[in-house]
């Protein structure tokens, strides 16, 4: 079997190709390459004049890039998309796609510490020559930062009990493996709710240790300049932090505050809303994949 094919099942792939609103001779971008689930279906939209540019800063996921001459994978974060393809001399393009979602393989590989499934070394880095992994964000971070980002990014209602007792446990001993982490905040977790408490401390660890709302606001706003008018942009999230930041921009073309408007009085927008609400999987996808449940998929249009 092709590794690509057990990499990643991905998500609403019907439902991503129909909201791309593919052209065969159109450019596209796929900014979450991962398994080539999603770009190796997007190849079999274009003819032969198509092309189709990916990125992805896993060194894993390089592994699996698409023998085309349509096709280009950068290895690196889509925070450098504009950059990358004034490189290869695109300006602009027809469509571009992110499934923000950690892939299946970076779950499955236990050495990665990404899940709480495995004892594994304190990892999580999807760029994998990057300085800054859990281990270190446990160990050096003072009390009030990680009260921050467990209070912002995992959402968790005692984040300030969780941040003193982790600056407490580590005077005897850094904190290196995810048995000792658990082990570490094994009195704080409610009763009935392991998993779920779990899982928010490694999305809180993870979006810190890759950055990653920085880098979905940096490639979000890109995407104005590059997506040529009637371009889509195809955004699928699987957190309310993020959902929240797509959302937003879609809506207004900015984070927070209300949509500018010129002197007369109208909006000044980049996209137009392509569907009112986010789409989510069908019944048949969630009893398949486990993944989708929560998945949001989003759609805009970028306007003249």
């Amino acid at each position: 079997m092709d590794s690509s094919s057990v990499y990643h099942v991905p998500v609403m792939l019907r439902e991503c190709m129909e909201a791309m609103a593919l052209k065969s001779d159109g450019v596209y971008v796929d900014v979450t390459f991962g398994g080539g689930g999603h770009s190796r279906e997007i190849l079999k939209y274009l003819g032969a004049t198509g092309r189709l540019i990916a990125f992805d800063q896993d060194p894993d996921a390089v592994k699996n890039a698409i023998d085309d001459p349509r096709f280009t994978l950068i290895h690196q974060n889509f925070k450098f998309l504009k950059n990358n393809l004034r490189l290869l001399g695109i300006k602009q393009v027809d469509g571009v796609l992110a499934d923000l979602g950690v892939s299946s393989h970076q779950f499955d590989s236990a050495e990665r510490g990404f899940s709480i499934r495995f004892d594994a070394d304190l990892d999580m880095r999807m760029d994998q020559v990057a300085d800054l992994d859990a281990k270190r964000v446990l160990n050096t971070y003072g009390e009030e930062e990680l009260h921050r980002i467990f209070g912002m990014y995992g959402e968790i209602q005692n984040a300030r009990s969780l941040a003193k007792t982790i600056v407490t446990a580590r005077l005897t001993g850094a904190i290196q493996t995810v048995a000792g982490l658990k082990e570490v905040i094994k009195r704080l977790v409610p009763k009935g709710k392991e998993h779920k408490y779990h899982a928010q401390v490694f999305q809180a660890l993870r979006i810190e240790v890759n950055q990653e709302l920085v880098a979905l606001q940096d490639f979000l706003e890109q995407t104005v300049p590059v997506l040529r008018p009637g371009g889509r942009l195809v955004v699928m999230s699987y957190h309310s932090l993020e959902d929240r930041l797509v959302k937003n921009f879609m809506q207004k073309g900015k984070f927070k505050g209300e949509v500018e408007k010129d002197f007369f009085g109208n909006e000044i927008k980049p996209f137009k809303i392509v569907s009112r609400k986010a789409i989510t999987a069908g019944q048949a996808e969630l009893v398949d994949n486990n993944r989708s449940r929560s998945a949001k998929l989003r759609v805009a249009e970028r306007v003249v």
